[in-house]
């Protein structure tokens, strides 16, 4: 029997859901490469690793960016890689692929993921549009004639839709999210102390104190990096009051995004919206008072998902179980 899979491509994770297994991978969108031979090394965690740790023979490789393919060619070498650690592919099967994209996504860009995933091993390939799948991992109902918005904070993009009946109505994708927040961090801690910080450094720091709203001046963590004036490695310590601010222009750029998606909406929807509150889905959804920012912006209710990072991946589980029963995809 063919299998089923549906795949969350994410700029940070990947995440695989196979159906009637649930969510079977989730792993870092990262793949080590020799540099000579252009040779993969490791791929996902094991890859993951190795960031900013790597001789110069060794490059670390974030095949996407933005939500979308930078290295089609690595990409398809990943996605190849985690399927095969699934064991799929039969001597006759190939799985069947629900794979998600941002709203903004280009002709060429889907064409681009179709083509990895059929080159990964997929047989039948489907897209489907991210906040659409988050807003049904979520739990929300999207197919009744009645408005519900999604804010979906990846790593690559921040996806913001009112969906109805089983569609996207008004939507807005900003190529701002996770990895825009690490790097602002990285920017913040170098401007402001001196001192030069990695990604996974920056990534530690917004996961361990990433307060966005009304942060708690007793929170802090030790971070180290490199001194930029003596070149000699250092430790200071970071407050969530900091990082907060150094998260506060990317905050109000995603809520603006919000703010126009709405604008947008037809009014019965906005009506409903205003009943129902904005779900807020992927990572970014983690952000310490991330729901009370947004809320006191938009003067409407918001709620996090029950499992934020996990939303797409559900949703692409949900949505498979809607394939046979020839439901629009």
């Amino acid at each position: 029997m063919a299998k089923e899979i549906g795949i969350d491509l994410g700029t940070a994770n990947v995440l695989i859901n196979q159906k009637d297994k649930g969510i079977v991978l989730n792993e870092p969108s990262v793949v080590a490469v020799e540099t000579k031979s252009n040779r993969v090394v490791a791929v996902g965690s094991e890859a993951y690793r190795m960031v900013g740790r790597t001789p110069g023979d060794i490059r670390v490789i974030r095949p996407l960016k933005d939500g979308v393919i930078a290295d089609f060619d690595i990409t398809e070498q990943m996605l190849t890689y985690f399927i095969n650690k699934l064991n799929l592919k039969g001597f006759m099967s190939r799985p069947t692929i629900l794979i998600c994209c941002p709203t903004n996504i280009t002709s060429i860009e889907q064409k681009a993921i179709i083509d990895a995933a059929e080159k990964a091993g997929g047989k039948k390939v489907y897209l489907e549009l991210e906040p659409k799948v988050a807003a049904v991992g979520a739990g929300l109902d999207i197919y009744e004639p009645s408005g519900n918005m999604v804010v979906d904070i990846g790593g690559g993009t921040s996806d913001i839709a009112v969906l109805s009946m089983g569609e996207v109505v008004t939507s807005r994708s900003l190529r701002l999210a996770g990895d825009a927040m690490d790097t602002e961090i990285a920017n913040f801690v170098r401007q402001k102390h001196n001192l030069l910080i990695g990604e996974r450094t920056a990534e530690k720091i917004k996961i361990d104190i990433g307060y966005v709203y009304k942060p708690d001046p007793e929170v802090s963590v030790e971070v180290r990096g490199r001194d930029m004036v003596s070149g000699l490695p250092r430790e200071i310590t970071i407050s969530s009051v900091e990082v907060s601010e150094a998260l506060h222009d990317s905050m109000l750029s995603i809520i603006a995004g919000a703010k126009e998606v709405l604008e947008k909406t037809p009014p019965e929807l906005s009506a409903d919206i205003v009943d129902r509150g904005v779900m807020l889905t992927g990572g970014g959804a983690l952000l310490r008072g991330i729901s009370q920012m947004f809320s006191d912006s938009l003067q409407i209710p918001v709620i996090v998902g029950d499992e934020p990072l996990l939303a797409v991946a559900l949703g692409t589980g949900i949505l498979l179980d809607h394939l046979d029963k020839g439901l629009k995809i």
